[in-house]
């Protein structure tokens, strides 16, 4: 396990306990410029000294917790697991929370989408990181907001607008899950 400081408001724990991630280093630095533009870009307020847990697992974890929290028996690529269920705005508790990252699920879903590991598992930190602070895209117009903030994260970071014509690059559209 490793953690390191964002910026002065958060510290970030990584846990890495499945085989085949990319090296720790990496990580850490994907997991904190994701984090650090998706603050930016929808201009999110931290606690003082806040703690975020990243773990790096596999399906078959991320699936006996899908199943146990939202009744669903499938591996999905990522769960989020906020202290507090807060919506969009609020000030979240000291401790985030947790998100949850499938590397199995997010391989596949890169190689269906024509687009690298390393992107598609930023957009995903984003996007679980989103869901701690209170989006999501349950709704219509939520799912508008919230898709709309982490193309911008992404943009941000150089990486491509992942619901661009995603019909075209998969037959099926990618379905992103969070505990709700």
């Amino acid at each position: 396990m490793s953690n390191t400081e964002l910026n002065e408001n958060l510290t970030i724990d990584m846990l890495i306990e499945a085989e085949r991630w990319p090296d720790e280093a990496d990580l850490r630095h994907l997991v904190d410029t994701a984090i650090a533009s998706a603050i930016e870009s929808a201009q999110l307020n931290l606690p003082e000294q806040a703690e975020l847990s990243i773990v790096f697992s596999d399906d078959n974890h991320i699936r006996d917790l899908n199943r146990e929290w939202r009744q669903i028996d499938k591996a999905t690529n990522v769960l989020s697991f906020p202290t507090r269920e807060i919506k969009p705005g609020e000030m979240p508790e000291l401790l985030l929370g947790d998100i949850i990252l499938a590397r199995e699920t997010i391989e596949k879903e890169s190689v269906a989408s024509g687009v690298s590991f390393a992107d598609h598992l930023t957009h995903l930190v984003i996007h679980g990181f989103l869901h701690i602070f209170g989006y999501d895209h349950i709704e219509d117009k939520d799912a508008a907001v919230m898709e709309q903030l982490e193309r911008e994260s992404l943009h941000k970071l150089n990486i491509g607008d992942p619901y661009e014509d995603i019909s075209a690059k998969v037959p099926e559209r990618l379905t992103i899950d969070n505990h709700e």
